[in-house]
Order: structure tokens, then sequence, then C-alpha cells
């Protein structure tokens, strides 16, 4: 049996993760010749505790380990899993990924907006783009913004920002089409 590809783990893995109530993020495999890598990313609307990260790996580990032991799978001389989180590079796809870092910033493109609410079928997202002596807002479809990722900031945003990332979607809709926050 050959080293198992990416939709078998994936398989393997997810009631695991549905269990925890967790996403499957990515997964990435490397053979390696004695030592192959299988890197899992998991990310949650909490976001995993590395406790919680832990017990998932062990988890997991130990159903790689009787996958192999039944010879359902095979990962020749050995393996290494890594069990961790997306990082902030992780490309912003799915509406969870919006919902999740709302009130961070994000470039979409070459422009940098801080992140606000969903609407309520997650199919539209406040950005909120700085300049000028106020904040505005712009509605936008998810499908619309792929590529985008978040981007680290080393300073608090400013405080307009922040209120505008913590309003529901209606009442920046609203705000947006009346003017304010512009």
């Amino acid at each position: 049996m050959a080293f198992p590809g990416v939709e078998t783990l994936t398989e393997l893995i997810r009631p695991v993760a549905e269990r925890r109530g967790m996403d499957i993020e990515d997964i990435r495999t490397v053979k390696a010749g004695k030592k192959s890598q299988v890197v899992v990313s998991l990310d949650s609307d909490a976001r995993p505790t590395l406790d919680e990260l832990e017990a998932a790996s062990n988890e997991i580990s130990e159903l790689f380990d009787a996958h192999e032991a039944a010879g359902e799978i095979n990962f020749g001389a050995g393996y290494t899993l890594e069990v961790t989180t997306p990082g902030v590079d992780l490309p912003l796809t799915q509406p969870r990924h919006w919902r999740r870092n709302r009130g961070r910033k994000v470039l979409v493109g070459e422009s940098a907006y801080r992140i606000g609410a969903l609407d309520e079928d997650e199919r539209t997202v406040v950005l909120i783009a700085s300049g000028g002596k106020e904040p505005t807002v712009e509605l936008r479809a998810v499908s619309d913004l792929a590529g985008a990722v978040v981007e680290v900031e080393f300073s608090n945003p400013p405080a307009g920002e922040t209120e505008l990332a913590g309003k529901s979607f209606d009442e920046a809709a609203r705000a947006a089409s009346h003017g304010e926050g512009e």
C-alpha cells in the first residue's frame, strides 16, 4: 500500500476534528525517506488551546497507528505528526476565516482593511478602510476576496475602526449608506 494521500488522511481525521468542534484547514505530507511528516492544521471559532491540540494530536496518532497496523495505510519506515493551527498567512477563503478574524487587519490585493461583521448568510463582509479623517465602510462579497491575508499589527488599531468592526452587519451597513464613518 502506498503512502496515504491528503484525501485519505482527511477522511480519517474528519471525525476526530468534528468531535472536537474543529475544522481541518490544511493537511500536508512530506515523504522524507525514513521519517516522513504529516502536518495537520486545525482551527475553530474558539481558537484551539495547546491542550486541545495535544489531545487531538494524540487521538490522530492513535488512529493512524491503528489503520497502519490493520494494513489500511502505510507510512513506510515511520512518520512524525504535527498538529497545529493555521498561521496568519492562511488565505481567507471561507466565511469562517472572515468570522474568526473579525477586528483584524487584512490585505485585499494592495489595499488594507479592518474586518467587520458578516451578514446572516455569511456571503458579505464589512470591510473598514482607513484614510482621511474617518474610516469608511465597504460591503464586499466574500467570494470576491480570494487571496486576502491577515496582516500582523504591532500597535493598537484606531478607535474608529475598532468601533465599526464591533458593529453588527446591519449597523455597519446603515453606517455605510448614511455616510457615517466617512
